[in-house]
């Protein structure tokens, strides 16, 4: 197959996930498994781990960064671009026509109540969101003492976020290669 009919195909791949996917990002992954892995074999279930673990560490939605990612590996700039760019596509059109309506409806009381519970709706998952990471965390006093540190840092001052989760990192660093050490050399002290 031809590089030019590949990257057609991923954009047409990645437009359909981005169309028909709802629920955000994470919703979009077993389309893109299912898609990149099974249909057109461009990767493999290998492969869409150690993507999904990039996309999950890097800034950005996770579906985008799969999208360029996959891209890349399937067709290179070119084919990152249009995956990219197909994922986002349907997305794009979506919220530009709903903000075209909704600046004629934002005044209704109906709408403004609906924003409301949308809001409210957000905060709940954000909510969720934080419990679930917190219950798949390893716990320690030092990562209770960095969890506190860092809600206390952003809550109640002005420093940016991105200081924020750079200091978070090295007090893991600094753990991990202290007192972690220690914990592997008892342990394998015990196996002896």
């Amino acid at each position: 197959m031809s590089k030019a009919k590949k990257i057609l195909k991923l954009f047409i791949a990645f437009l359909k996930i981005g169309g028909f996917t709802f629920g955000g990002g994470y919703a979009m992954i077993p389309l893109i498994q299912k898609e990149t892995v099974e249909k057109q074999g461009w990767i493999t279930d290998d492969d869409i781990l150690e993507i999904l673990a990039i996309a999950e560490s890097t800034p950005g939605p996770i579906a985008i960064n799969s999208a360029t990612f996959i891209g890349y590996k399937v067709a290179g700039v070119l084919g990152s671009a249009a995956a990219t760019f197909g994922v986002i596509l349907p997305s794009f059109v979506i919220i530009s026509l709903i903000a075209r309506v909704l600046t004629e409806f934002q005044d209704i009381k109906a709408v403004q109540y609906a924003f409301w519970g949308i809001r409210a709706g957000v905060i709940g998952l954000i909510i969720k969101s934080v419990y679930t990471m917190f219950k798949k965390c390893k716990k320690s006093i030092i990562a209770y003492i960095a969890m506190l540190l860092a809600f206390c840092i952003v809550a109640f001052t002005n420093i940016n976020v991105l200081f924020v989760i750079v200091g978070c990192a090295v007090i893991g660093l600094v753990y991990s290669l202290t007192i972690g050490k220690k914990t592997e050399n008892e342990i394998a002290k015990g196996k002896e």
